[in-house]
């Protein structure tokens, strides 16, 4: 067998004859002939009538062994009636202006799943920068265009990708559990940028959205999807009574301190207060029990926190009413931590009871903000935001990708 033939079965590039082949000291340079005449725009896909000049292009493909491989093409240019600019003939077994086969740029994409850049830099003997750039490229391509359609029940959150208070935007759909959209900053005019994106249409059929109490976030969708109902994170809210709750501990703590009484039994309760009555270990359950006896302030405190947590177990029919209750019942118990979390949650009660009565939370995009987190903990951070967004993208935006074997 002719070694043209034997390259020919192995590239099984469609509509390309192996012509050459070359043997150098660290690689295997593939000469191929397109058996295609006609001239096709890359970026427009408009035809072209006759070319004007030549040019050798050359890609890198799929190692032979621990050999580099390269393909090597004479390619035309011709003036593009779309574009009205002269352009590159379109190939087969490339991406516009990429210097990599779409099989070797496949294999990078599908480590970039599971490792960092600079792993795949280093196993596949290439840069950084190349590496972001080829996941842009299959991010590009593979991204589905209508992710954006149809959009009912969407969570918003952001998350830290780098110190300095650094921020990305996230946005996921609640049915497929898939990010549909990251963009750079967490203002206002960040999720702006989404719904420029979505366009009125889409922003109209919107039927409800889960978010913290973000004011930014707030104020972009009263003014660009004033019909969707807030839904705020019930993970969010408890999180407020926890932390008041932590609030009145230390103040008990203090002013037992200054009395000269014992103080260490509050010192360490922390975690019994914290922690759901189900989970309590015996000795937890000890001091709680202890708390409620010796500390009314504390014990108050604890109840308020445990029925605010009740609230999204209940009746979604109930929770109007006892929403109403516990607000009232914060404002009598002359707790001051527990009197700013009631004016907190009387202004946002409406997302509180939106939460409730549609199910909604943030918790499948928490798990996604770990998974971003992720990808920047084992990359050791990014310096700018667009390779993670596109990261992003490919990891968490549905993306799948086949391995060409």
């Amino acid at each position: 067998m002719r070694v043209t033939t034997a390259f020919n079965r192995l590239l099984a590039i469609p509509g390309v004859s192996v012509c050459s082949v070359r043997f150098e000291r660290e690689a295997v340079v593939v000469g191929v002939r397109r058996r295609s005449r006609r001239l096709v725009c890359p970026r427009c896909g408009c035809l072209g009538r006759a070319s004007y000049d030549r040019r050798r292009r050359r890609w890198r493909h799929l190692d032979l062994g621990s050999v580099r491989l390269f393909v090597v093409c004479e390619l035309r240019r011709f003036a593009c009636p779309g574009c009205r600019r002269v352009v590159t003939e379109a190939v087969s077994w490339a991406r516009p202006g990429a210097r990599f086969s779409r099989d070797f740029e496949t294999v990078v994409a599908w480590l970039a799943q599971q490792a960092a850049f600079a792993v795949i830099a280093r196993l596949l003997r290439l840069s950084w920068r190349s590496v972001a750039r080829i996941v842009a490229r299959v991010v590009a391509e593979r991204l589905d265009r209508r992710r954006l359609a149809g959009l009912r029940l969407l969570a918003i959150d952001e998350v830290s990708y780098r110190r300095g208070h650094r921020y990305l935007t996230l946005v996921a759909e609640h049915e497929r559990g898939t990010v549909v959209w990251a963009g750079e900053g967490r203002s206002q005019a960040t999720l702006e940028r989404f719904f420029d994106e979505l366009g009125a249409a889409g922003a109209a059929e919107l039927r409800a959205v889960s978010l913290d109490m973000h004011g930014p976030y707030r104020q972009a969708l009263a003014l660009r999807a004033p019909r969707a109902r807030l839904c705020f994170d019930p993970f969010h809210v408890v999180r407020a009574a926890n932390e008041a709750l932590e609030l009145v501990r230390r103040q008990e703590w203090r002013a037992l301190q200054r009395s000269g009484r014992a103080a260490r039994f509050v010192k360490g309760s922390r975690w019994s207060l914290l922690k759901r009555p189900e989970r309590l270990s015996a000795r937890q359950a000890e001091t709680l029990a202890l708390l409620q006896r010796e500390n009314r302030r504390l014990d108050r405190a604890y109840l308020l926190k445990e029925q605010l947590r009740a609230l999204y177990h209940a009746d979604p029919a109930d929770a109007r009413r006892l929403l109403a209750g516990w607000l009232a019942w914060a404002s009598r118990s002359r707790l001051t931590p527990f009197l700013r979390l009631a004016r907190t949650l009387r202004r946002h009660q409406a997302g509180i009871i939106a939460a409730i009565e549609l199910g909604l939370s943030n918790g499948r995009l928490e798990a996604l903000n770990s998974r971003v987190r992720l990808i920047c903990h084992r990359a050791d951070g990014f310096h700018s935001a667009d390779p993670l967004i596109a990261l992003i993208y490919l990891c968490c935006g549905g993306i799948t990708i086949t391995l060409p074997t």
